[in-house]
């Protein structure tokens, strides 16, 4: 949700400053950082004594660095009078984040990356809505409108793909879950950070999913953004620790495990409008989710059918594992896709699921059929026709679910 939203709670104005604290704390989480933390620390302090007209700290968060990070850290801390530093003695951002903000005396808790590929002028936009109440968390957005980005296609690609899977899954408002420059008013890091689990990259998008889910208000600020060549995340793992947090957040919101509601009460904001049970998605949620869905559908049936071709022939092994992906796949279509929740109504979900498989089964079965008619084919010949024969039963299937077996008020 942005700024431009509206919110029926009044804005929650900070009292003014009567101590010595910070009104702004700024974390640098860094890791073997020795070469660029001074210049970035020194770039910093500089545009925060010229342009920032509040009270601030900045801190430096050491995560079990190896070299002399921790030195140069210490040094700076000794030569500017608003630098602090912590040391940690495991790694990981998110880690790093949720200690210092939670010791914190400031009223606004912000973060950067070390590489400082965020333009600073985006920092005072970014923290003063906070400051003066009228929103709860906000962030750096490379994916807003007016942003001017600087990176290869792989990193834009995998950013535009992971904030599509978020919207999809997650039913996530906010346009840019992973750029390092965000901000959250302190009161409401303390409501929030308790119950976020991750301790690494995926710690901004759980925030951001909770605070949402809260009725929070986010405020996004378009940045000027240029890629650090040098960087040294690992895009593989951090990908596939991303995704092992999507999964938990939609385990943990499908058992009501998280208290979302208690939040909103406590910080007195209203509901924002997220998917709720009983309510369907929209197309492009639908189709989003469908489509995961049915990736993982096909690669399972795909898996069950070579392992399956070991022991029986072509046209056994394809009943068996598309008759058992096509029972889970209703089922989480059911659930994520198309927003029914409970028991009522899923037996026959999954009686029509099944005339649905019939059909899809027929199309594959068909195609098998006509490729064995020229003689014994090789199994990738198997598996490539296979392939195209799943995408058109696939489209059939949705349109199928969405049109009758799961249409509201049939």
């Amino acid at each position: 949700m942005t700024s431009a939203d509206a919110s029926p709670a009044a804005a929650r104005a900070i009292p003014p400053i009567v101590t010595t604290s910070p009104v702004l704390d700024v974390v640098i989480p860094v890791y073997n950082e020795e070469i660029d933390l001074a210049p970035c620390v020194h770039r910093l302090r500089a545009y925060l004594r010229d342009a920032v007209p509040y009270r601030y700290r900045i801190t430096i968060a050491d995560n079990a660095s190896t070299d002399g990070t921790l030195a140069v850290a210490t040094g700076l801390a000794g030569e500017i009078p608003e630098v602090e530093v912590v040391h940690l003695d495991e790694k990981g951002r998110g880690r790093a984040l949720k200690a210092v903000w939670s010791a914190s005396d400031a009223q606004v808790l912000a973060y950067m990356d070390v590489d400082l590929s965020t333009d600073l002028a985006a920092l005072l936009p970014l923290v003063a809505p906070l400051i003066s109440g009228h929103s709860d968390l906000a962030i750096g957005s490379r994916l807003a409108r007016g942003a001017r980005v600087v990176r290869g296609p792989k990193r834009e690609l995998i950013s535009r793909c992971y904030n599509l899977i978020l919207r999809g899954t997650l039913a996530a408002r906010f346009s840019d879950a992973q750029c390092g420059f965000k901000a959250i008013r302190a009161d409401v890091a303390r409501q929030l950070l308790p119950l976020v689990e991750d301790t690494g990259w995926f710690f901004d998008t759980e925030l951001l999913v909770l605070a949402q889910r809260a009725g929070l208000r986010t405020h996004e600020v378009p940045v000027d953004w240029i890629d650090d060549p040098n960087s040294s995340v690992n895009i593989p793992a951090t990908a596939t620790a991303d995704l092992k947090g999507v999964a938990r957040m939609i385990r943990a919101f499908a058992r009501g495990a998280l208290p979302v509601s208690e939040i909103r009460a406590q910080l007195g904001r209203e509901p924002i409008g997220v998917s709720t049970p009983g309510v369907p998605p929209r197309l492009a949620t639908q189709l989003v989710r469908f489509a995961v869905i049915g990736v993982g559908s096909t690669l399972a049936y795909l898996a069950l059918f070579v392992l399956l071709r070991l022991g029986m022939g072509a046209q056994a092994a394809n009943l068996v594992a598309l008759l058992l992906t096509a029972i889970a796949n209703t089922s989480a279509n059911r659930r994520f896709t198309f927003g029914v929740r409970g028991a009522r109504g899923a037996g026959r979900h999954q009686f029509e699921g099944l005339i649905v498989f019939g059909l899809g089964l027929a199309l594959t079965s068909g195609s098998l059929a006509l490729l064995h008619a020229g003689g014994e084919p090789g199994r990738f010949a198997e598996l490539a026709v296979l392939v195209l024969a799943n995408l058109a039963a696939t489209v059939l299937r949705f349109l199928l679910f969405r049109n009758w077996v799961f249409r509201k008020n049939r």
